[in-house]
């Protein structure tokens, strides 16, 4: 029997825009992730917790159905040491500068520049957009995409070290020990 919202989202935190009512100037939005949508992206990113999210974001269009995204993510997360296992927090500052396209631009651009991977030396080519997906661009995936992206995944708390417990070997301990044993009981006899 499947229950409704006993697992979370694979998009927690959303703020849709439609793209088609971007004005010509522009548009920012600050956005804030509300309690429920932090412990969801928490959840799904295997986090001890998300103390604060938030973005910011100018969104501004461009020729051919173009906008680019331009901003920046904050968040405060709580993880676990590797090293201690103490609790600990981070800070996470990432700036974000996407294009986005309409989606058949934006899968024809990815698969030219796939194909222009052939060469045996590929020339520096820029990222394919993302793709628009039904006329609208989400701003609270874009964020949490970003933040996931800066998480690091061995966080250590500050001072913290790991040392590998060294002992030398034992002499008596190694794969032939056996049947060394084997070959001494056969003199003493």
């Amino acid at each position: 029997m499947n229950r409704p919202n006993t697992t979370p989202s694979p998009d927690p935190w959303r703020a849709p825009v439609i793209v088609a009512q971007i004005p010509d100037t522009g548009l920012h939005r600050e956005l804030e992730a509300s309690a429920a949508e932090r412990q969801a992206m928490a959840e799904l990113a295997g986090l001890r917790e998300i103390l604060s999210a938030h973005a910011s974001f100018d969104v501004v269009p461009k020729s051919g159905g173009r906008v680019q995204v331009t901003g920046l993510v904050r968040a405060r997360i709580g993880q676990t040491c590797v090293v201690t296992l103490d609790p600990i927090e981070s800070e996470i500052d990432e700036e974000v500068d996407l294009m986005f396209a309409p989606e058949a631009e934006a899968r024809r651009l990815a698969d030219l520049i796939e194909d222009g991977q052939d060469n045996e030396e590929p020339p520096e080519v820029a990222d394919p957009p993302e793709a628009i997906l039904n006329g609208v661009i989400d701003l609270g995936r874009l964020a949490t995409d970003a933040l996931f992206l800066a998480i690091d995944p061995y966080p250590r708390k500050e001072g913290a070290v790991f040392e590998a417990e060294v002992t030398a070997p034992d002499p008596e301990d190694h794969p032939f020990a056996a049947l060394k044993a084997l070959q001494d009981n056969k003199k003493d006899q």
